[in-house]
């Protein structure tokens, strides 16, 4: 049980959150709710006197709503596409063996990194999965956390500037498919929220990956397809989940020295622009054989957390099943072949 004492520092952390949005958006900058509590937090955590915490406890339900909104975009005249997008899929399953060949790669051979650590951080999503997976096999946990959560600072970041500068789509707001809660069926958002809890406790019991996010978002794909329900997830609980998420991943940097984040992220940046070459190339490949539009390419192949990413592509309005099944199989990769090649490399080390 939470104590109120924690509490009310995970809300003073949401607050200065929200400060460094509403900056964000005094400065029109891209993506303010979720890129300024970010930059606040991030600054917030290098003052020790500051009685702060890392919101993680609302991080399930905010999980929870994302994968109620990205489920409210499987219509049926959506799903009549998937078929469409199976070759596009298969090209996730190379992209993702050479991102973590490339990574694994230049992390040991270059960086010295032992080959455990260079290959856990190199994997393209599931940052707690492999911090799990690290523990298991003795690989340098502290270091696999920050090389991953710089892997998904840098895309978080630079995703925004690239879709609103180079695609000239604007997100300097959060008001592009949203809908205001005044305008929402609260009956209509109740039940939905309850069954979106309801999947969310069957898939942890079941143990499917990212349990938060996949339940209530396999729910949602069942009763908006068959149009059970009609409505999304307001506008304003959007914003709360991009606060969260931002105030969170700011906090991935508390205990870590200023020169170890600097010495990091410039190491991170190599690994990072292995993986911009690399989602160009297929980018490239996809746009050219099937012709999709070239923002949803884009967010489908962009590596960084499948929650971020989907948060992303909610707010520009991108082609949310594209993405989102994308993602699931680079993710159901990942998952996979990690925890069976980390345990072969800590045999290989130890014998």
């Amino acid at each position: 049980m939470i104590n109120m004492q924690i509490i009310l520092k995970m809300l003073l952390a949401l607050f200065i959150g929200v400060c460094g949005s509403i900056l964000f958006i005094y400065l029109h900058l891209p993506l303010p709710w979720l890129l300024g509590a970010i930059f606040a937090s991030s600054i917030a955590i290098r003052f020790d006197n500051l009685p702060i915490q890392s919101p993680k406890t609302f991080s399930p339900p905010a999980r929870i709503l994302i994968g109620l909104t990205i489920g409210s975009a499987f219509t049926p005249e959506i799903l009549d596409y998937i078929d469409v997008y199976f070759f596009s899929l298969l090209l996730v399953i190379p992209f993702t063996i050479l991102t973590i060949i490339c990574g694994t790669y230049y992390y040991h051979k270059f960086l010295n990194y032992d080959i455990k650590t260079s290959y856990l951080g190199s994997m393209p999503g599931g940052v707690i999965e492999m911090v799990i997976i690290g523990e298991e096999i003795k690989a340098n946990i502290s270091k696999i956390t920050l090389m991953q959560s710089s892997r998904l600072f840098f895309v978080v970041v630079t995703l925004p500037f690239i879709i609103q500068y180079i695609f000239h789509i604007d997100i300097s707001g959060n008001k592009l498919i949203t809908i205001p809660i005044k305008n929402i069926d609260l009956f209509e958002l109740t039940i939905l929220i309850i069954l979106g809890y309801i999947g969310a406790i069957i898939a942890k019991k079941v143990k499917i990956t990212a349990a938060y996010l996949m339940g209530p978002m396999l729910i949602s794909i069942a009763v908006h397809s068959t149009g059970f329900i009609h409505t999304p997830v307001p506008d304003e609980f959007l914003k709360f989940i991009q606060v969260v998420f931002g105030t969170i991943i700011g906090f991935t940097f508390k205990g870590v020295s200023l020169q170890t984040i600097a010495k990091t992220f410039i190491s991170t940046l190599g690994h990072f622009l292995i993986l911009v070459i690399l989602c160009a190339v297929f980018i490239s490949i996809t746009y050219n054989l099937f012709h999709f539009p070239i923002l949803s390419i884009l967010l489908a192949y962009g590596p960084g957390g499948q929650s971020e990413i989907n948060l992303i592509a909610i707010l520009v309005g991108a082609n949310l099943p594209f993405i989102t099944l994308h993602h699931i199989v680079r993710l159901l990769i990942v998952m996979n072949i990690a925890p069976l090649i980390a345990k072969r490399l800590d045999r290989r080390e130890t014998t």
